[in-house]
């Protein structure tokens, strides 16, 4: 059983309204930022460029995480992370209320509406994010800290793949309108319980300050002064803005060029998420044996074979539709190598007492950047027809680039430094797969009352 209860687990029992949180949270994001937002907004006759931005805000508004974090002192924690969360459910209402609507020739502001609807849902995301992974963490006793996390991801993630496979269901049974209503009004509950389950949790006591001298002075010399990190972000930088387009403009033209239907396409996106979990499953028993290094390749020639697979799919068509399962399924695989290997070897790359200011920067420069991605790609990848279509050979285009980077990866791997044996693992992952958690690190630099403890008083 994943949910602790006093018998089974009475230590994390006290923490279980967190964990209901991650089940309910992940029916929201799942809708709101995944596949289904990239199907209705073709629905609505959206062009790559619009798509392409939508599904980029969550990332390229994260530095709003940083400017939050002056409101800790004022608010607290609890506070923040639920205004923002509530404030951002609010805004699915508007694509709950396009689908109402039904539109059988959408008008072009209903397309404006929901690029809008989706930037306050991400700034507003970004803001409440700003406290919420650090609330819990220091909430949580260390000891079980470890158990929680995993626990959390665990439930987060069979959620999102039940959201999926209802999703896919009710394509089958449902007009495409019908199904996306259902799809929101399961986003907006998800919104509303998990606001109530993180209401449940106890405060904790708020930080006095940030530490701003040191973002303004650590910040630049990390990004751009020789070192091992300094290798490491850039070829995480290059990884993210090759690949971060991938899912959602594969999704784009499987629905709007390749006419697929849409529950495949949802099916498509599970095996997507379950490649993820796959890779991440297969890797927990090895790394500490053989290091990230292994698995940092095994991502680049996984992202490199979906490219070619991806070429060869574009060349022949139909004939090449078999290839579709496997293509998503080894889309997550890539992922997945890369999400464990990344935080394992950021765990050895960085030290202990002081890796805060390193985590957050590696995060935001990789998101932000990454986040560019999808926008400029959206722009070339616009078909010539009035309908909205994909540019077939821009996006072949794409995937070449895509190839050649995974390459020039392979190339620059043996810089990084070989790095074995156990290690204390980063908990606070989960940012790779939801952005709005990216520089949640940062916070990390408040003083909080333990260091005005050590430090006397102020």
């Amino acid at each position: 059983m994943f949910i602790p209860t006093l018998k089974n687990d009475s230590e994390l029992y006290p923490y279980r309204h967190g964990l209901y949180f991650a089940f309910f949270n992940a029916l929201n994001w799942q809708v709101a930022t995944g596949t289904t937002l990239v199907l209705f907004m073709a629905q609505l006759g959206a062009d790559s460029f619009q798509v392409g931005l939508v599904c980029s805000w969550a990332y390229l508004l994260t530095p709003v995480q940083v400017l939050a974090t002056a409101f800790l002192p004022h608010l607290g924690y609890k506070k923040l992370t639920l205004a923002g969360w509530g404030a951002r459910s609010l805004f699915l209402l508007i694509p709950l209320g396009l689908a109402l609507m039904a539109p059988a020739a959408p008008a072009a502001w209903m397309v404006y509406a929901m690029v809008a609807a989706m930037f306050f849902y991400s700034f507003s995301g970004s803001m409440g994010s700003a406290a919420m992974l650090n609330w819990l963490y220091v909430l949580v006793p260390a000891h079980v800290r470890g158990r929680y996390w995993s626990t959390d991801q665990m439930i987060s993630g069979t959620a999102a793949v039940g959201t999926l496979i209802v999703s896919a269901v009710l394509f089958v049974v449902l007009p495409p309108y019908g199904a996306f209503l259902v799809q929101y009004l399961i986003a907006i509950f998800g919104a509303g319980m998990a606001f109530r389950m993180l209401s449940q949790l106890p405060d904790i006591e708020r930080p006095m300050m940030m530490s701003l001298e040191k973002i303004v002075t650590d910040t630049p010399r990390l990004m751009l002064m020789p070192s091992p990190f300094r290798t490491y972000l850039w070829l995480a930088v290059l990884l993210f803005v090759t690949t971060t387009p991938i899912l959602p403009f594969s999704v784009y033209y499987l629905k709007a060029t390749a006419g697929l239907k849409l529950s495949h396409i949802m099916l498509f996106t599970m095996l997507h998420f379950l490649g993820l979990v796959g890779a991440n499953w297969f890797m927990r028993s090895r790394m500490d044996r053989t290091g990230a290094k292994p698995f940092f390749l095994l991502s680049f020639v996984a992202y490199a074979v979906v490219a070619v697979g991806w070429l060869v799919f574009l060349h022949t068509g139909s004939v090449a539709n078999l290839l579709l399962p496997g293509l998503f399924l080894l889309i997550g695989s890539a992922s997945g190598c890369w999400t464990s290997a990344n935080l394992d070897y950021l765990a050895r790359l960085l030290p202990e007492h002081d890796r805060a200011l390193s985590l957050s920067i590696h995060g935001a420069a990789s998101a932000f950047l990454g986040g560019f991605s999808p926008v400029i790609w959206g722009l070339f990848l616009k078909g010539g027809d009035e309908v909205p279509s994909v540019n077939v050979l821009v996006f072949e285009a794409f995937f070449v680039v895509v190839f050649l980077s995974m390459l020039l990866l392979i190339v620059l791997l043996p810089r990084l430094g070989v790095k074995t044996g156990p290690v204390e693992p980063l908990l606070g992952g989960s940012w790779l797969l939801r952005p709005f958690r990216v520089v949640a690190n940062l916070i990390n630099l408040a003083e909080g009352p333990a260091d005005r403890r050590e430090d006397g008083p102020r």
